[in-house]
């Protein structure tokens, strides 16, 4: 970056960002970051999710987007895009900044052509929650690694008795759906973002899993329960003996106490291949910031270790810096959080487009069908393909 990018006089940087619950540990981290560099104060800019994506996308058409926010993979192809980010290939190599710190699937969800866009802050992954009370008066042993897709079924069969369902097969793309496709070998988009995979046999398969477990072997709740009552509420209480989940569920289980007392979690069951799907969040430059300098100095910040560590100790999220997961581990110590770590070897990017929200919606909506057996998921799935394909085909080209 030019010289002439700095100021000499103080700078106060915004820093956008949606979740008020992780507000303490960004002000601690603000707070270290203001003492090294005393002329750059930073005002962070709290959005509720509800409400983020408009006011981001008014505020950058206005051109006064924050200098620095969060940003989610299933919007950033559409910033990227149009210019609304700043690349920081060019200072990450200035800086000699060592990417392999972060965990690559972040990394690589956050390249947009040849360039980086973001230092990765954080990231999740999907486990097996179980409830072991249930298992053990089911006379059934605890899950583990080895579980297949057969092994969940053969378990949710024998929990299913009662006011208790075996497990829930919830319509959530990040925690069902977008594991068991690709571990059956599908996918969701094509490795080049041109095509949708919905249409593959592999892909049917690995939504048919879920909708078996409630039309075919009745194990678990019925769309229309699981839309009535949360199914993690239900997990929570005991209704449910497996439920698949994020790692940041594990701040909710821990305040409920039958969950804290009563659950645990390990690897998720798997098909063909091991997979399983990764989101997380980047911290980014606003293209047309005054103090593209400051900014950088900050973001950069944001991405170090002890950045990373003052988030880990929280336990709301797991930071995408790889040597600060351990301090993620020990924070929620009644719980086998390891689990979620030792998942990253075989993780893969939350799957998006340019466009994401388009057809991501849209598969929400019309995979309904399929969940509650109005259409058969083959007949529902090809109509996906087709609705995704038309958007994919009218979305800018990736640069080269």
């Amino acid at each position: 970056m030019d010289s002439e990018e700095s100021h000499s006089g103080p700078v106060t940087l915004t820093y956008g960002l949606w979740d008020a619950t992780q507000l303490p540990a960004m002000k601690q981290i603000i707070a270290e970051f203001e003492k090294a560099n005393p002329k750059i104060k930073i005002r962070t800019a709290v959005t509720p999710w509800e409400s983020y994506w408009t006011k981001l996308q008014t505020a950058a058409t206005g051109g006064s987007a924050p200098d620095v926010f969060w940003m989610t993979l299933a919007y950033f192809q559409l910033y990227a895009s149009n210019d609304v980010l700043m690349p920081l290939t060019k200072p990450i190599a200035e800086a000699k900044l060592d990417m392999t710190q972060y965990e690559p699937a972040i990394t690589k969800g956050y390249t947009w052509g040849k360039d980086v866009y973001a230092l990765p802050k954080d990231i999740d992954s999907i486990g097996l929650w179980y409830n072991k009370k249930l298992f053990s008066e089911a006379g059934l042993r605890t899950p583990d690694a080895s579980w297949k897709w057969s092994d969940l079924l053969a378990a949710a069969q024998r929990l299913t008795k009662g006011e208790v369902h075996g497990i829930a097969a919830t319509l959530s793309d990040q925690q069902t759906y977008y594991n068991t496709i690709p571990q059956n070998n599908g996918y969701v988009i094509s490795p080049d973002g041109k095509k949708s995979g919905y249409d593959l046999p592999a892909t049917i398969e690995g939504l048919q899993f879920w909708t078996d477990l409630i039309n075919k072997y009745h194990v678990s709740p019925t769309l229309q329960q699981m839309t009535d009552t949360d199914p993690q509420q239900m997990f929570g209480s005991g209704k449910i003996a497996m439920y698949y989940g994020g790692s940041w569920e594990s701040i909710a289980f821990k305040a409920i106490p039958y969950a804290k007392e009563n659950v645990d979690v390990v690897p998720m069951p798997q098909g063909k291949v091991a997979k399983t799907v990764s989101n997380g969040l980047g911290n980014v430059i606003y293209s047309k910031t005054k103090y593209p300098q400051e900014a950088w100095k900050f973001v950069q910040f944001l991405g170090s270790k002890r950045a990373a560590e003052i988030q880990a100790q929280t336990g709301a999220v797991i930071p995408a810096t790889k040597a600060a997961q351990a301090a993620w581990v020990k924070s929620t110590p009644e719980f086998n959080l390891q689990t979620f770590v030792d998942e990253f070897q075989y993780n893969y990017p939350f799957p998006v487009s340019v466009n994401t929200p388009v057809w991501r919606d849209y598969a929400t909506k019309t995979l309904a069908d399929a969940w509650t057996a109005k259409r058969p998921v083959a007949t529902v799935a090809k109509d996906l393909a087709k609705q995704m394909n038309d958007a994919l085909a009218k979305e800018p080209g990736r640069p080269s």
